[in-house]
């Protein structure tokens, strides 16, 4: 047992010296810039150190929350509202964020992401990923948790998405409030009232005093 506890210990530290001297020569060459996406060596150490890194527990939870249609829905809803300025409604990570974060937002589409287990997945959106433009979502409530494994469920629907999924999801992105006054003053004239300046933002869905 402490042989084997000593071998993870020394592999992990092997992996993290790697990973230091590789972002260490990157620094040196170019500097603290983010424009640049990582190299495949970076990409491939930093994703076997996080996978490493997340306790054999967590990594063999299992989804608390049955699937179903209902589950998708809602775990959707919350990722446009939460997740897509980041990661895109599609998961595909081409937004003015995702592109400029280093690392890039990953394509959640790909086995990068969907070979991940479930307790994985939640395990990163609970906890997010140091160093990284990933934050955590865990607000510490029975609601965060289960809007939690919900995305699971749907980051798990992403190869799937349907086209009108995708335009059902900009409903529900956040929009600035330039956005929330033009929108007001379109309802207002297809209403045949007046238009009004300053209307209010619309509630946006709240998780763990974030939103």
């Amino acid at each position: 047992m402490l042989r084997a506890a000593f071998r993870i210990v020394i592999g992990l530290l092997a992996m993290v010296g790697a990973i230091a001297v590789v972002v260490g020569a990157s620094f040196a060459a170019r500097g603290i810039s983010a424009k640049n996406a990582p190299g495949r060596t970076e990409t491939v150490l930093a994703r076997r150190l996080r996978s490493a890194a997340i306790p054999r527990a967590a990594r063999e939870q299992r989804n608390p929350v049955a699937p179903s249609a209902d589950a998708i829905k809602e775990g959707m809803e919350h990722f446009a509202d939460h997740c897509a300025i980041c990661h895109a409604n599609d998961g595909s990570g081409d937004t003015e964020m995702g592109r400029g974060m280093y690392p890039r937002a990953p394509d959640m589409r790909q086995a990068a992401t969907q070979n991940l287990t479930d307790g994985q997945l939640f395990y990163i959106i609970e906890n997010g990923v140091r160093l990284t433009g990933m934050p955590a979502w865990g607000g510490g409530s029975e609601h965060d948790t289960t809007d939690n494994w919900r995305l699971v469920h749907f980051i798990r629907h992403l190869p799937k998405l349907t086209d009108a999924e995708i335009e059902a999801m900009k409903k529900l992105n956040p929009k600035s409030p330039e956005e929330n006054e033009q929108n007001e003053k379109e309802r207002q004239f297809l209403e045949g009232g007046t238009p009004r300046n300053g209307a209010p933002a619309p509630r946006q869905h709240t998780h763990g005093g974030k939103g």
